[in-house]
């Protein structure tokens, strides 16, 4: 058979399979799991067959746009911009208009945290949104920054049995209003800050405590690991054990290396902006 007539087949046999996904789609009787699982092979087989038409292509295409409007763009380079901010200590915040987005450092001895300890890896990064959705100026925005740094503040300050607040220093980056999610988004994505709650190590920092009537709510692993605050001593669950919460930060410093000089940083957010 010609390489042309296998070819024909070939694609005889992709229209059948086409026809035959879009009879058991249609199928009432199909259940909820099926059809989710279903979901995710022909989405997986649009990416092969993208990837395919890119290699019958005899012009090459770019893996990516480069689009300044996209509010992932726009993301990347307002991270840029909190990274180039010099750091202060948190126990000494000033008042200050603005809203926008700041990350957390520690520089102490916990031992759990000597991976990322004086690394330019945050333990934790925020937004603060603006008082108004369309303020335009920082008194419009109001003294958001600063006050979400003073609630961090005010928490590590109660874990003080095994957190010292004179080791941890800020960043902060009064952003136009509107751009402080995206900013933030980029920077869980480059950072992967073990106290946010995307990572699902050690969350719980942001918590405000539970009402009487949510008191069953099991204690988050941040103040498992680091007690103080007394709405959480009164809750008696823990979502995870000590050994659990200590065994998952290895785990995850181990697959995601800090981020050791600005250098490095910026190496990274170069490399994520290259075509190829």
């Amino acid at each position: 058979m010609s390489s042309k007539n296998g070819s024909a087949g070939s694609v005889g046999l992709l229209r059948a399979s086409l026809e035959r996904l879009t009879v058991e789609a249609s199928d009432a009787s199909l259940s909820k799991v099926m059809r989710k699982k279903l979901e995710t092979q022909v989405r997986e087989a649009i990416e092969s067959l993208t990837a395919l038409l890119g290699e019958l292509d005899p012009i090459a295409q770019p893996s990516s746009v480069f689009d300044p409007s996209n509010p992932k763009v726009v993301g990347r380079f307002v991270a840029l911009a909190l990274v180039a901010q010099d750091r202060h200590p948190l126990a000494e915040i000033p008042k200050f208009y603005g809203s926008g987005v700041y990350a957390i450092y520690y520089n102490g001895s916990y031992p759990a945290y000597s991976p990322i300890s004086g690394t330019e890896t945050p333990i934790y990064v925020g937004q603060a949104a603006p008082t108004a959705s369309n303020a335009r100026t920082p008194v419009e925005q109001g003294a958001k920054l600063c006050g979400r740094l003073g609630d961090h503040r005010k928490n590590i300050n109660k874990a003080c049995s095994t957190l010292d607040l004179a080791e941890f220093e800020f960043r902060s980056l009064v952003v136009q209003s509107g751009w402080e999610t995206a900013a933030e988004d980029y920077l869980i994505h480059l950072f992967r800050p073990v106290w946010n709650s995307e990572t699902n190590v050690l969350y719980g920092l942001g918590k405000h405590g539970d009402s009487a009537t949510t008191r069953a709510n099991k204690r988050s692993p941040w103040d498992t690991l680091h007690p103080g605050r007394p709405w959480a001593v009164a809750t008696t669950v823990d979502a995870k054990s000590v050994s659990q919460i200590n065994n998952e930060l290895a785990a995850h410093f181990a697959n995601h290396l800090a981020y050791q000089d600005l250098d490095a940083v910026l190496t990274s957010f170069i490399e994520e902006l290259r075509q190829v």
